[in-house]
């Protein structure tokens, strides 16, 4: 079966402003990363229903969401997230790929799927915008998963740097989701401690500053993967952020594209342990332009090699 790439032009509208890191600069890097890698199928993503929204955010704050886009220029929803006109179309697009791609998996028209799509999503809780994200699109598919009669546990995998405290936060409380992060430590939010392990489907792994192949292929070698095959998830989602890389400015952290490699070749092998392959990855963070276009590039060839 294929690997499919799922997009849409509108992630392109976003604009959270002149010299904001998450740029749709980003989203051009990793496109232009992709666009000779063979056997790819490209596929639009739909917008996202109320429905699956409202499964993770309350009707209430996504009516402020939606209230909270201008007509021109930007606003600020907090220090680091703004929006513009398109934000929102955006963003639902995000959420909607990441719904179509799991329909896709599921439904056996594709193995894996890489969801190209910005803003990212795992730092939004349920009621509050935040690092960039407005919805939780991880959090979106995977109580979109759930509702399918042959899913009943998802696991999520975080590699992006920052700790993807929406998804745990949405999720701490859920045993049906668990929620497996490597990032480093001290580092924006400030969550992710080894200690918060929700109702036992939470493991972090913190990563100090300065740590690079070694220290991340152990966390998730010995720690991480393990914890995810002792889970036995039906469907493995993938909150695939690139800003551990060597390159990255927002972060200090030394991973190289061949440990996004890996990774990625690891998850594929668990979720052919575990669910029939079934494995849909989703664009976080990444802030370097040159390091975002190879890191991704190799993340997507290891989906492919593997499908």
């Amino acid at each position: 079966m294929s690997t499919i790439i799922i997009h849409h032009d509108d992630c392109s509208r976003h604009d959270p402003g002149p010299r904001h890191p998450e740029s749709v600069q980003r989203l051009h890097a990793v496109l232009g990363g992709l666009e000779d890698l063979c056997g790819l199928e490209l596929l639009p993503a739909p917008l996202a229903t109320v429905e699956q929204i409202t499964r993770v955010h309350p009707d209430e704050y996504w009516a402020l969401l939606k209230s909270s886009e201008p007509d021109e220029g930007h606003s600020g929803l907090d220090a680091d997230t703004f929006m513009s006109p398109g934000s929102i179309d955006a963003t639902l697009r995000g959420s909607g790929g990441m719904c179509f791609a799991i329909d896709q998996v599921l439904s056996s028209q594709a193995q894996r799927a890489f969801c190209a799509v910005r803003p990212p999503g795992h730092h939004a809780e349920a009621e509050w915008a935040m690092g960039f994200c407005l919805l939780n699109h991880v959090a979106i598919g995977a109580m979109h998963a759930l509702k399918h009669p042959d899913i009943s546990r998802v696991a999520i995998i975080d590699f992006d740097v920052h700790h993807g405290n929406g998804t745990q936060a949405i999720f701490e409380h859920n045993p049906d989701v668990m929620f497996v992060s490597s990032h480093q430590q001290p580092l924006y939010p400030g969550t992710g401690n080894s200690d918060e392990t929700g109702c036992g489907n939470i493991l972090n792994m913190p990563l100090s500053p300065g740590d690079g192949s070694a220290e991340f292929r152990k966390a998730w070698h010995t720690l991480g993967l393990p914890a995810v095959h002792g889970f036995a998830p039906e469907l493995i989602l993938v909150s695939a952020g690139f800003d551990a890389h060597e390159r990255d400015p927002l972060a200090q952290l030394e991973v190289q594209d061949a440990d996004y490699h890996w990774i990625t070749r690891e998850i594929c092998e668990l979720a052919t342990d575990c669910c029939d392959g079934r494995l849909v990855s989703i664009l976080e963070g990444g802030y370097d332009l040159k390091a975002l276009a190879s890191a991704s590039r190799t993340h997507v060839q290891a989906l492919k090699a593997s499908a």
